[in-house]
This record gives C-alpha cells, structure tokens and sequence, in this order.
C-alpha cells in the first residue's frame, strides 16, 4: 500500500514538474525566443502564458523597450572649417525583430550598442564635415538630428533594431579652440564698436554743423527783421517828428537848442569859448522871433 502511495506521489510530483517546466510566461514588455537544440523555432511577441518542450527547449528573453545609448565623454569631430567641436549626443533605441537581432549580434546587448554608436558616429562625422561651427551650434542643429537618425535606421534594421531618436545634448568648441574664437569675437566687437563711435561721431560733426549753420540763418533773419523793424520805426518816428515839428518851426529851433544847451553845459567844469553874438546865444538872450523884430 505505502509503496503504491509512493509511486502516486511521485507520479505527481513528476507531473508537476514537468508542467512547471514546460510552462513560462512572456511579459508586456518583453520578446522571447523559444530555442530547441541552439537553434531558434519560435518567436513570441504577444504576452502571455506560452509552453515549451521540457529539456529539450530553451527560453531567452529580449527587452522590448525603448532603450538609451548615453556615451560617457564627447566625441570629437570636425568641421567644413578644419575646426574641432565636441559633441555629446544620445540615441533612443529598441528591438523591433528579435530573431534577427540573435542573429545580428548574438543578443548581445553591448555588440548592439557598439554597432549603433559606430554607424552614428560615422555619421555626424559625415554631417559635420559639411558645415560650420555656426551650423552645427545652433543654425541646422535640428536638421542634422533627423538626418541622422533616417540615416541609422536605415543601418540598424540590419541588426533587428529602431532607431527612434538622436539628440545632440552638447556642441561645443574644445578649450584652446574656444579662447581663440573668444579673442576673435573679442577683437570683432571692438572693431564694430569704433566703427558705431566713429560713425557716432561723425554723425554729431553733421548735426552740430547744421544747427550752427541755422543758428547763423536764424540770427541773421532775425537781424534782417530786427533792423528793417527798427527802419521802419525810425522812418515812423522821423515823420512824426518832422509832422510835429513842422507845425511849429521855431519851436522846434527853441527846442534843438535847449538840448544844445543841455549837452553843452553838462558839468560844471565844461568851458565854452565863442563870440557874445554867436547863433549859439540866440535863445539866451531872448525870443528868437523877438530879436528878429527888433532888428
């Protein structure tokens, strides 16, 4: 009895561990390829629960995700220019054919990598011969990205593999390179700002020259108004003098020589030498038009 009970559970342990073998599950995120004997009989891309032959056939698992190329140090390269530039780029990758990539590259994830990085590196080096530093900086920076990554795809589906993007994360010159470019800029500025201060400067001479050039209109036109202004004041003044004074000549006369007068004998110390009969007298001694009666 105990000896059938044996064999019944060993039976079943058997059983049970044949299934446990014969049983495995693929994740969503995986690819697994089903080897019998080294060689590949079948390719799962479907998650779920799948069977295999105990013993006779092997499992191997591929990751299905979107993977990152990430190089350490910059990559040197250069220019149409002959300059060097440093570049530090990434790629976004992932398996779309497992069965090919086995093949390709064994499953090896490191070989796939060091295939990638090559045909992209081939590539900028291509791309970037062909354009300035100001090209790859930032003037076809994106276009030289798609170009790229249109280009290692085409290479990378020999491998069972997608190129999904190539970022440049960096482009910059190396240092000795940059402190020549900077003393070039430098230089550059300098020489653009003494052109701006020579321009400056000449344009201050033109506007400091034409508002003399109409200061000197502008006071002559005010000393041509100013004097043809007093003109014809004083033409005004000598006509209503000469109305006034014409209604009464010899006042006027009486007049002129009290001013004559009065600019003669200003100060006290003046002296005067003429005849007692001068004119000068005439209204000293009297009326004008009396002593012309009187004689």
């Amino acid at each position: 009895m105990n000896t059938k009970f044996n064999f019944v559970a060993l039976s079943v342990v058997t059983v049970l561990v044949i299934v446990a073998m014969s049983i495995f599950t693929v994740d969503q995120r995986q690819y697994a390829l089903v080897f019998q004997l080294g060689e590949v009989k079948r390719v799962i891309t479907e998650p779920g629960l799948n069977f295999k032959i105990p013993m006779i056939q092997n499992v191997r698992y591929f990751d299905r995700r979107i993977l990152t190329l990430d190089n350490n140090e910059p990559e040197r390269f250069i220019t149409s220019e002959k300059k060097n530039v440093l570049v530090d780029s990434y790629i976004k990758w992932r398996i779309v054919d497992p069965n090919l990539y086995y093949i390709s590259v064994g499953g090896d994830e490191a070989r796939a990598k060091t295939r990638l990085n090559q045909t992209v590196n081939a590539g900028l080096r291509e791309e970037f011969g062909k354009r300035t530093v100001h090209d790859v900086i930032s003037g076809e920076r994106d276009r030289i990205m798609e170009d790229m990554r249109v280009k290692a795809d085409t290479d990378s589906r020999k491998i069972g593999v997608e190129i999904v993007d190539v970022r440049l994360k960096r482009v910059e010159l190396p240092n000795e390179v940059s402190e020549a470019v900077y003393r070039r800029m430098e230089a550059e500025r300098k020489r653009v700002a003494n052109e701006l201060r020579s321009e400056g400067a000449a344009e201050a001479e033109k506007i400091r020259a034409d508002a003399d050039r109409q200061r000197e209109v502008i006071v002559a036109n005010a000393y041509r108004d100013a004097q043809k202004i007093k003109g014809d004041g004083d033409a005004q003044a000598t006509a209503i003098y000469g109305q006034a004074f014409n209604q009464n000549p010899e006042f006027y006369s009486f007049y002129r020589s009290l001013e004559a007068y009065r600019a003669s004998f200003k100060s006290k110390s003046d002296l005067l030498v003429v005849e007692p009969g001068s004119e000068f007298f005439k209204y000293m001694k009297g009326s004008g038009r009396g002593n012309d009666k009187g004689k």
